[in-house]
């Protein structure tokens, strides 16, 4: 027989208690806020303080990180490459990318159309020229479907992306876990150290809360030796 761990009384004690909690609450009723107050005197009477979170540190590629990946996505296969470019510069979410249609891309306008993003909300993104010029080369002359397809016409799924991104860090030998979502860190981060104002940022990113977007402004490396290089050029 196995020897029962000693960690399962303390959690059977805990799990007493919320059964215990929960009867108390619905007896009385309690709102969502009310649990919430009830909950914050229980651990002030109990001088219970709330353990203070580390400050959030943003992972991302370096410059010359992200020029190795999108290079050696080229050399592997020139669509990987351009789908990785776009990926970055849109700094669009993986699912959001997938579901990039050729009829989302204004190519006068330099601008792709993020339909439907996290929380079912739209927004435009700009994109560079260069980009833009490689995106209509890429579509020829398709006005239909996704932005990225696979040869049976099908839109990449957000895993296929993924095991791309994955693949090019490899061959690049980026010794980093590098996954789609740290692209979009890494963009937003350049775009705040190179002065774009964070309001812009968070309608870049599609952030619904600002709060979300000040996580990439926990003072950059360059943002300090910036600040570190004018403060004593001027002094």
């Amino acid at each position: 027989m196995r020897t029962p761990s000693r960690k399962a009384k303390p959690r059977n004690k805990l799990t007493a208690l919320i059964s215990a909690t929960t009867r108390l609450w619905r007896k009385h009723h309690l709102t969502y806020d009310q649990a919430r107050y009830v909950s914050k005197e229980v651990r002030k009477a109990l001088s219970i303080e709330r353990v203070k979170t580390r400050q959030r540190v943003v992972e991302r590629l370096s410059r010359e990180e992200e020029q190795r990946l999108i290079q050696h996505a080229y050399r592997d296969r020139s669509e990987h490459g351009l789908l990785i470019k776009t990926l970055f510069q849109t700094g669009a979410r993986v699912s959001e990318l997938a579901n990039i249609r050729v009829e989302h891309f204004f190519f006068d306008e330099l601008m792709i159309l993020i339909d439907k993003g996290k929380g079912g909300k739209s927004r435009y993104v700009p994109v560079l020229p260069e980009l833009a010029q490689e995106l209509r080369t890429h579509l020829d002359q398709r006005s239909i479907g996704h932005l990225f397809e696979t040869n049976r016409h099908l839109p990449y799924s957000p895993r296929r992306i993924q095991q791309i991104v994955k693949a090019a860090a490899e061959k690049a030998k980026i010794k980093k876990r590098v996954y789609p979502h740290l692209l979009r860190h890494s963009v937003a981060t350049t775009l705040l150290e190179r002065g774009m104002p964070i309001e812009q940022i968070q309608k870049f990113l599609g952030h619904s809360k600002l709060e979300t977007t000040q996580v990439y402004a926990a003072s950059t490396t360059e943002m300090i030796k910036e600040s570190y290089r004018r403060a004593l050029a001027e002094g």
